[in-house]
C-alpha cells in the first residue's frame, strides 16, 4: 500500500497534514494519525476553499466547479458567494449541486407526470436532497490573528467547523474544532468523528534548515464509517482520546546542476518556481514522537511491522497510556528540463522521491543485510523489505502554454513477490493550469482512477 501521497513539492517530513477531498462540501480532510495519505489525495492549500471558489468565478469564468466522488453523490457542482461585510470581515454563502440526484429526480417527475402526479407535491423533499448549503464567516481579529467559522449541508444541519489563525514570528499556530472530524485512512476510507479538536503549533521559514511540528489533539464520541463500508474496521488512532506529538527535522537541498542562462528576453515564464532547467537533491532527516491517553492508546498495541524494529514503545493498557518514537528520513531527485517561457514542449521534469517511514526499522535490516554480507550468509527477504524505501515517481510535460499533463505513482518493492518484485500500486493524473500573472499559481484537475475521485483546485507557491 502507498505509505505516503503528496505532491512531490510537499517535502516537509511526515506529518499529518489537511488535504483537499471531494468527499464533503468542505472540501478537506485529515488522515488518521499514523497512517498515510491514499494516493488521489493532495495536500490542502493555504488557501480556503470557499476563496478558491470565489476565485474560479471572478477570475476564471467559472460559475460552476466540479467535484467527483463515486463512494458519495457522483457528480457535483459548487459556487459560492463572497459578501465583504467590512474590511475585516467577509461572510459567504456555499451551494453544492448534486447532479446524479438531480437527474434521478428528473426522470421520476417525468414519469409522475404521465400519471397526472403534481411536481409540487414533493418539491421541497427533492429540493434538499439536490442542493446542499452552506454558510461562513471569517474575521481578521489582528493583522496576524483570523477566525473562521464554517456550516455545512444547514438544511440537514450536521457539518461544522472553526478555525483560528495567529502568525507568530517564524511559526503559526492554528487552533481547531470540527463536529464531526472527517478522517481518511490509508485504504482510502472516510471517517467522521463526532468532535475533534486540535491544537497545532509550526515552525515557517527558510526552505532549508531545521524545522518543527507540535500537535495536540483531542476525539470525542464514537467513530463512524462516512460513505464507505459499515464493516470496515474502525482506526484505532480515532478512539476517543488525548494524543500530543512532536517532529523535528532537518532539510538540505543541493543543486548538481542548474542554468539560469538561455532565457527568452522579455518573456516572461508560466511560473516563476519552473523557470530553471536543474538537477537537484533534497533530503530530510528527523524524528517523531507521540503519546496518547485513552481508549486511542490501543493502537500502539497492535502488532505490525515496526514491532520488529527498535523504536521506542511503550503501554499501559490499565492506564490507557501509549508512547512512540521513530526516526524518518526522505530523499527527492529532480530533474527539469526547459524554462516553461515558450509555446510547446518548454517543460519537462521528472521527480522521484524515497521515504524510510521507520528509520529503527531501515537501521535494523541495514545492519542485519551488512552482517549476512559480512559472513557469506543468503540474506533474509523480510530483511530486504524492512530497508526497501517507498517509492513515489512523478512526471510533468508541458502540453501547450500554461497548460502541463502530471502524472504520480507510488511504486511498491516486494522482493517476497516472484511475479511483480516492482510493481505501481496507485496512480493519480492532473492536468495544471499555470496562472501566469500570478507569478506562481495554478488550477489543477486531478483524477484518482483507484479512489475514483476527482477535484480542481487552486493552488500557490507549488512547484
Amino acid at each position: 500500500m502507498l505509505r505516503q501521497m503528496r505532491w512531490l513539492t510537499d517535502r516537509e517530513g511526515r506529518w499529518e497534514l489537511d488535504v483537499e477531498s471531494p468527499a464533503t462540501m468542505e472540501g478537506t480532510a485529515r488522515p488518521v494519525p499514523g497512517d498515510p495519505l491514499p494516493l488521489g489525495l493532495s495536500r490542502g492549500p493555504r488557501v480556503t476553499r470557499t476563496k478558491q471558489l470565489d476565485f474560479f468565478h471572478r477570475f476564471m469564468a467559472s460559475p460552476l466547479v466540479p467535484s467527483f466522488s463515486a463512494s458519495r453523490a457522483g457528480l457535483s457542482l459548487h459556487h459560492a458567494h463572497l459578501l465583504h461585510l467590512a474590511h475585516n470581515w467577509s461572510f459567504t454563502i456555499l451551494e453544492q449541486l448534486h447532479v446524479q440526484q438531480l437527474v434521478a429526480v428528473v426522470k421520476e417527475k417525468l414519469s409522475n407526470r404521465q400519471e397526472g402526479v403534481p411536481w409540487s407535491n414533493d418539491l421541497k423533499r427533492h429540493l434538499r436532497d439536490v442542493i446542499s448549503l452552506g454558510v461562513g464567516t471569517e474575521l481578521l481579529i489582528t493583522p496576524d490573528t483570523a477566525l473562521l467559522l464554517e456550516l455545512y449541508n444547514i438544511n440537514k444541519g450536521d457539518r461544522g467547523k472553526a478555525i483560528i489563525h495567529h502568525k507568530l514570528p517564524q511559526q503559526n499556530l492554528t487552533l481547531a474544532a470540527s463536529w464531526p472530524g472527517l478522517f481518511v485512512d490509508k485504504q482510502g476510507v472516510y471517517w467522521d468523528v463526532p468532535l475533534s479538536l486540535s491544537a497545532d503549533l509550526a515552525s515557517v521559514g527558510s526552505s532549508s534548515g531545521l524545522s518543527y511540528h507540535l500537535l495536540l489533539q483531542q476525539n470525542s464520541g464514537e467513530p463512524k464509517c462516512f460513505g464507505g463500508d459499515e464493516t470496515n474496521d474502525v482506526p484505532l488512532a480515532l478512539l476517543p482520546g488525548l494524543c500530543a506529538k512532536a517532529a523535528i527535522s532537518i532539510k538540505r537541498s543541493i543543486d548538481a546542476w542548474r542554468k539560469k542562462e538561455d532565457k527568452l528576453k522579455m518573456v516572461q515564464p508560466y511560473d516563476a518556481f519552473l523557470s530553471d532547467p536543474h538537477v537537484s537533491f533534497t533530503g530530510i532527516v528527523g524524528a517523531v514522537a507521540s503519546g496518547s491517553l485513552g481508549d486511542c492508546s490501543k493502537r500502539i498495541s497492535v502488532p505490525d511491522e515496526t514491532r520488529k524494529s527498535n523504536a521506542f514503545r511503550v503501554f499501559h493498557e490499565r492506564n490507557k497510556f501509549a508512547a512512540f518514537a521513530d526516526l524518518f528520513a526522505s530523499v527527492t531527485f529532480t530533474a527539469q528540463h526547459g524554462n516553461f517561457q515558450r509555446l510547446f514542449l518548454d517543460l519537462t521534469r521528472v521527480s522521484a522521491r524515497l521515504d524510510i517511514s521507520s528509520g529503527s526499522l531501515f537501521l535494523r535490516g541495514a545492519s542485519r543485510l551488512a552482517q549476512d554480507f559480512f559472513f557469506s550468509r543468503r540474506p533474509d527477504l523480510e530483511t530486504f523489505c524492512d530497508v526497501c524505501p517507498d517509492v513515489i515517481v512523478s512526471l510533468q510535460q508541458q502540453i501547450v502554454g500554461p497548460f502541463s499533463f502530471r502524472v504520480e505513482s507510488s511504486v511498491a518493492i516486494d522482493p517476497r513477490s516472484q511475479d511483480h518484485f516492482v510493481r505501481v500500486d496507485d496512480s493519480v493524473f492532473a492536468i495544471d493550469w499555470a496562472l501566469k500573472v500570478l507569478g506562481s499559481a495554478k488550477a489543477t484537475a486531478w483524477y484518482s482512477p483507484k479512489h475514483q475521485e476527482a477535484m480542481v483546485e487552486l493552488r500557490f507557491f507549488e512547484v
